[in-house]
């Protein structure tokens, strides 16, 4: 099943009245710091991620009746500072109480994944809260590092899912809806990990994924209620209309581009700004292959973005203009539409700002954008596919920008053995389906499951998270995303790759350090390299690693290549 988008839309207004909700999380009643080792339980811990979506909104008139809010849901996460949200449609007057789900109902949780719109709180590539393709939503992922009775740094991690541990969570106040009300409500993690079931990473468990009967998850659906207060009740709170999206510099005639993806991938939110057409796309591949843009002519776009690499190069470091390199490996450059921020680093937030970026690298193209725009404009062809792109045809940087953005969300990649698997038209070998099974089963021996809980950072339909993460490969001079932030937070965290094609994009990691995917998978069966900024999903593994068996290691690497799509693929059988 294939699904088509348009994106050319309009703003839908709120009826009704709102209800702004605002939830900060607290300990002890002081606002929560991420990655602070500093939090007292049974031992001293951080926080490193606060995830979780609500539903079920209820609100209680003054006759003592609910009324229900259908189809509204949040999501919150703290790392991104998403800590509130806006419930519509609700009649004016008083009202004494609300009440909410942690988690989703029965009927959502196990429905279609891939319908909601790109901003939608559901959405898998924008909550990060639907990791594999059997079971539904996490309800919350509750991550960070604790200090062990032996004085070690290690990790836990708590995910909340399930239909049965969907919680239920009362707040008695009293609001009135008027033209904007908020309610400011707190989530107290001492509270969540304490009251009135206490709760010890070391002695009780370092991980939860809410196996049926575990006591984790149960302890943390009795806490809820007692974690969710409120703090106050405010009026007259400002909600800034939005602005109308205005495409940029759009021609007065033009072919909408026809953006095909599989019916499981999730929509992504492509730019309106700079929605698809043809006449921009196929500009921005005229530029993508074409060396003009690099100082000497000598190397394209596509010179380190090879078709039989899956738009990667399987050098490890790209050669630039005069033979210079770089430091890290080239990424591969499809299903780029889902990102929302580009470079191992994640510097570039946007397509348009990362692509001119390798034009002007002294290592890369070495080229002047003046010298660019001039190049194009002297170029008769170039002249007249300008103006089929862009009304006022202007040969702009901005606008080169813009094509080839383009061009690379046009890039997509959804047909592989996996994908035809999970439609019922292929059959993956008892190897393949073995390799599948690790692959999104978790490594948590108090509940006897031991995979390879590869599907933390590599889930949902593009095999990746989009985040970033300290995998525990030995450090080098490149801090990572650190160099970028300067945050201690983001040191030797880089950019989670998709999983795709994973087969045709060797070497492996930021820089290129692995020659074969036996070479990755090894590394995550062995030790991490301990640090604080190790990922906790990482973290909460065995000093040793996960010491997978040759057979099993076998496994993952033939189920990883069932991930390619032929249209790579069939480019190395030509050669």
């Amino acid at each position: 099943m294939w699904k088509l988008l348009s994106f050319f839309c309009t703003l839908v207004p709120l009826i009704g009245g709102t209800l702004q909700i605002s939830i900060a999380p607290e300990f002890r009643g002081k606002a929560l710091s991420l990655d602070s080792i500093k939090y007292q339980q049974a031992e001293t811990f951080s926080v490193s991620r606060l995830s979780y979506l609500l539903s079920d909104f209820s609100i209680l008139n003054h006759e003592g009746k609910w009324l229900s809010l259908e189809n509204q849901y949040a999501y919150l996460d703290e790392a991104k500072r998403r800590r509130q949200f806006i419930l519509s449609n609700i009649p004016e007057g008083s009202y004494q109480g609300i009440r909410f789900s942690v988690g989703i109902p029965k009927a959502t949780n196990h429905g279609d994944p891939a319908k909601y719109a790109a901003d939608h709180p559901l959405n898998p590539n924008f909550n990060q809260l639907h990791w594999d393709w059997n079971t539904g939503y996490i309800f919350m992922a509750l991550e960070g590092r604790y200090r062990s009775s032996a004085n070690e740094l290690e990790g836990y991690v708590y995910h909340l899912a399930n239909d049965n541990n969907l919680s239920r969570v009362q707040l008695a106040t009293n609001f009135q809806v008027k033209n904007s009300t908020r309610l400011r409500l707190t989530l107290d993690l001492k509270k969540l990990l304490s009251h009135p079931r206490a709760l010890s990473f070391e002695n009780d468990g370092s991980s939860t994924h809410s196996h049926p009967g575990d006591p984790i998850a149960s302890a943390l659906v009795a806490n809820f209620q007692s974690a969710f207060s409120v703090l106050a009740v405010e009026y007259a709170v400002s909600n800034l209309p939005q602005k109308p999206v205005t495409p940029i510099d759009l021609p007065g005639a033009f072919t909408p581009f026809p953006f095909k993806m599989s019916g499981r991938f999730p929509i992504p939110p492509l730019p309106r700004d700079n929605p698809l057409i043809k006449e921009r796309a196929e500009l921005g591949a005229k530029l993508f292959f074409d060396p003009i843009l690099s100082a000497d002519r000598s190397i394209s776009c596509a010179s380190c973005h090879e078709q039989s690499a899956a738009l990667s190069d399987h050098s490890r470091f790209s050669l630039g203009v005069e033979n210079r390199t770089g430091t890290r490996n080239s990424m591969p450059l499809f299903n780029l539409a889902w990102k929302s921020s580009f470079f191992w680093d994640g510097r570039a937030r946007s397509l348009r700002e990362q692509v001119l970026s390798p034009i002007q690298d002294h290592n890369e193209m070495a080229s002047d954008l003046k010298e660019i725009t001039k190049r194009l404009s002297e170029n008769a062809e170039y002249r007249d596919a300008f103006a089929r792109a862009f009304s006022s045809a202007k040969i702009t940087s901005e606008n080169i920008a813009l094509a080839l953005e383009n061009h690379l969300l046009t890039l997509t990649s959804y047909d592989s053995k996996f994908d035809r698997a999970m439609s019922g038209k292929a059959t993956l070998s008892k190897e393949e389906q073995r390799g599948m099974e690790l692959f999104f089963t978790e490594y948590e021996p108090r509940s006897k499951q031991l995979g390879a809980d590869c599907f933390h950072c590599h889930g949902g339909a593009n095999f990746s998270d989009h985040q970033f993460h300290n995998n525990g490969l030995e450090p080098t001079s490149d801090s990572g995303r650190f160099d970028f932030t300067k945050n201690k937070r983001d040191k030797n965290l880089f950019s989670t790759p998709s999983l795709r094609n994973i087969a045709l994009t060797a070497p492996y990691m930021h820089d290129g350090r692995f020659q074969t995917l036996e070479e990755a998978i090894a590394h995550y069966s062995g030790p991490a390299h301990r640090s604080e900024t190790l990922d906790p999903n990482l973290a909460k593994h065995p000093k040793a690693g996960l010491q997978l068996i040759k057979e099993d290691q076998a496994a993952l690497i033939s189920f990883l290549k069932t991930l390619s799509d032929p249209k790579f693929a069939s480019e190395i059988e030509k050669n």
